[in-house]
């Protein structure tokens, strides 16, 4: 499978007097990027990461000066709360790349039901709104969207994993890229791996810890467990960080409490460590105070835009449905044009039929009356000629017994003459009646074709809106008449769209932890057990003891007890 990559552009050239500023404005100017203070230009230095100083010439820096030197375009810092520290979507849209690839690094511990979640944001961003006609069974083959240990751990196909992954993606239709990737980025966020900079120390009865550096402040973790910190000092308890050669040294802010130290592996890692601290503690500081003059106005910038786009959504989504109901109305109007169409064919052929039928009892009729005048007037001829024969005076008594038989056979055969001339007279009478009823069927098919062919082929103009072509140019009316300005009361509707948002948001979680249950017990038959990894197995069994609250929450709990006891706590370990 191949995954989405961060957009990469390679600038091969450095002015031999260049700050690292310098390049680092380049690289940013380059991007549109304006959010700076979260980023910096990462390289590696003998298996350790550094990052390029901003006040330092790039070339001073413990560098090769004779192979190129690559640097990596890295966030640096990590808010607490994406959704409302970061403000311009390409600072999002490369968070997101970040975080995702982490993720799916395995940098950052994801549980599967969560990266099946996380997977189905990551498709609406690509791809859209889902199409059942577009997106079909296989569309996700190519792409890498679980993290290899997910995968590995349940006896599950791709296919299984793809409709699991699209159930979820078919839900998030209408969220536009920047949304879905920032919905994907407030899950993340809660993870509890996710801007963590682990470095392995020692305090100072030479125990093996991790110390963890993040937004929220200084963390201290079993090397074992890389999810729950044992404890923690949020960067409000800190009053000065120092290191001398590999000893590091946290002051506390009451300064009753003694400092605490502890040793790294490496002076180079220190500092590092006190880069990270700074940097986050700066940041920590400056979100709990009123935003400079440049934020406000990237903030202010960042709502019109984002009411800009909304109403553009609308727009767009209000004309795509009036392109349906159109083509609908296209479509309905096809189809009773051809059932007429049908119909008046039906109705000409049975016209047809009725004509035909018309002619052949009319010539029917014709030769029934022939018949019956041939029969009457041979009637006439034998009723004349027993006249004749009752006439002529037969002399012997033999002529007299035939001239008797002759008439008696004549007036027999006059008698049949005449029943069978009654019978056709009645035949002729019956052929008329019928020949009257297909002409009278004839007028009627004739009536109900005129009236097919009279007939409107479409609705009334009041119940059926008039369809559009498809031409998109036939929407220019509309788009003119929605041309607006942005005013307070487009920013006030704003708000309480917003404000909306938040609360739907509230309630959508609960149903979205219920959610990830449902997946998560569907999926447990199919998991190989002796494949979970250590991380899987400390994971589960924080979810066993209700450990479900957010990390902040966690943090929080931790740092219950005083500065003083958590100090000595660390001391002890």
């Amino acid at each position: 499978m191949a995954t989405e990559k961060p957009v990469q552009r390679k600038l091969e050239f450095i002015k031999m007097k260049w700050k690292g500023k310098d390049l680092f404005d380049l690289v940013c100017r380059t991007l549109g990027l304006r959010e700076t203070w979260f980023f910096g230009l990462q390289y590696t230095i003998k298996d350790t990461v550094a990052w390029l100083k901003m006040d330092k010439k790039v070339l001073d820096h413990d560098v090769s000066k004779e192979e190129p030197v690559t640097f990596h375009f890295l966030a640096k810092f990590y808010p607490e709360n994406a959704e409302e520290e970061l403000v311009q979507e390409i600072t999002q849209h490369l968070f997101f790349l970040q975080v995702k690839k982490q993720i799916l690094d395995e940098k950052i511990y994801c549980p599967p039901e969560a990266s099946v979640l996380l997977a189905s944001y990551a498709v609406q961003a690509k791809y859209g709104d889902y199409d059942p006609s577009v997106h079909k069974r296989g569309f996700l083959a190519q792409e890498e969207l679980l993290p290899k240990r997910v995968i590995n751990l349940y006896q599950m196909t791709p296919e299984m994993w793809e409709e699991r992954i699209t159930a979820w993606y078919a839900e998030h239709r209408g969220r536009a890229r920047d949304e879905a990737e920032m919905e994907y980025l407030k899950i993340a966020q809660d993870l509890e791996m996710y801007g963590v900079n682990y470095f392995a120390i020692r305090n100072k009865k030479g125990t093996e810890l991790l110390l963890g550096v993040d937004a929220l402040g200084l963390h201290i973790y079993d090397p074992e467990n890389r999810l729950t910190p044992k404890i923690s000092f949020p960067w409000n308890e800190i009053r000065n960080i120092s290191y001398s050669d590999k000893e590091f040294t946290i002051k506390p802010l009451d300064k009753k409490i003694d400092v605490f130290k502890f040793n790294s592996s490496k002076l180079r890692v220190n500092k590092l460590i006190l880069q990270l601290c700074i940097g986050n503690h700066d940041l920590f500081m400056r979100r709990r105070k009123a935003d400079s003059l440049e934020v406000q106005q990237m903030k202010a910038q960042a709502r019109e835009e984002k009411a800009r786009k909304q109403m553009e959504r609308q727009r767009l989504a209000r004309e795509k449905q009036m392109r349906e109901e159109a083509e609908r109305t296209r479509d309905e109007l096809e189809r009773r044009l051809l059932q007429m169409k049908e119909e008046a064919t039906m109705a000409n052929e049975a016209l047809m039929r009725s004509e035909e039928t018309a002619d052949l009892l009319a010539e029917k009729a014709q030769i029934t009356e022939e018949e019956a005048k041939l029969l009457a007037q041979k009637a006439a001829e034998a009723e004349q000629e027993m006249q004749r024969i009752k006439a002529t005076a037969i002399r012997t008594e033999e002529e007299k017994r035939l001239m008797e038989q002759k008439v008696l056979e004549a007036e027999v055969l006059a008698l049949k003459m005449a029943e069978e001339s009654e019978r056709r007279a009645k035949e002729a009478d019956q052929l008329k009646q019928d020949l009257q009823e297909a002409r009278e069927a004839e007028r009627r098919a004739k009536q109900k074709l005129l009236e097919i062919t009279t007939k409107p082929t479409y609705p009334p103009m009041n119940s059926i809106p008039a369809p559009l072509p498809p031409d998109i140019s036939s929407f220019n009316l509309i788009a003119d008449s929605l041309s607006f300005d942005f005013k307070d009361t487009d920013m006030k509707r704003l708000s309480m769209e917003i404000e909306k948002e938040k609360v739907e948001y509230m309630e959508k979680s609960k149903h979205l932890q219920e959610q990830l249950n449902e997946l998560k017990t569907e999926i447990e038959a199919l998991k190989l057990k002796e494949r979970e990894t250590a991380l899987d197995i400390l994971h589960n069994e924080n979810s066993d003891r209700g450990g479900t609250s957010s990390k902040h929450n966690t943090i929080k709990k931790l740092t219950l007890q005083s500065a003083k006891s958590r100090v000595a706590f660390f001391e002890e370990l």
